[in-house]
């Protein structure tokens, strides 16, 4: 009887551990000022990333940090994207070559250099029911 007892709460622990759901905490720090918003966006593919956002939410800035925290996220590999929309105008604003001319980031801090961050510089794995935390200087 102990020993069916015993594989029942292993069994259950088993299962409540693959539902388990996660939570990405995305805090974004030294924007310029706290006019406009920032567009933090959630990605989970590599061929999706920075084009078609999982998940995403405009955010207010308060004392030029803005913070989001994502609920019941599967387990997986992500990436979070950010751009601080300070004229309002609900896109990136860049110059005739195409270069940004508002603030923008990724996780890990990745840095593009000729272009955009990389999905391999910005991605990371969630995983086991916990909080992964991603802080995002500007």
């Amino acid at each position: 009887m102990k020993n069916s007892i015993l594989i029942i709460i292993v069994l259950l622990n088993g299962i409540l551990v693959l539902n388990a759901q996660n939570t990405i905490e995305v805090e974004v720090t030294n924007f310029k000022s706290n006019k406009g918003a920032a567009y933090i966006g959630l990605y989970n593919a590599e061929n999706s990333f920075l084009e078609n956002e999982y998940k995403g939410q405009v955010v207010e800035i308060k004392n030029k940090k803005a913070v989001l925290i994502f609920n019941d996220i599967p387990e997986g590999t992500y990436a979070v994207s950010v751009f601080h929309d300070e004229d309002d105008n609900g896109k990136l604003t860049t110059n005739f070559l195409g270069i940004p001319k508002e603030s923008y980031g990724a996780s890990n801090n990745a840095k593009g250099i000729f272009g955009p961050p990389k999905w391999e510089n910005a991605k990371f794995e969630v995983r086991n029911g916990v909080l992964v935390k991603q802080k995002i200087s500007l």
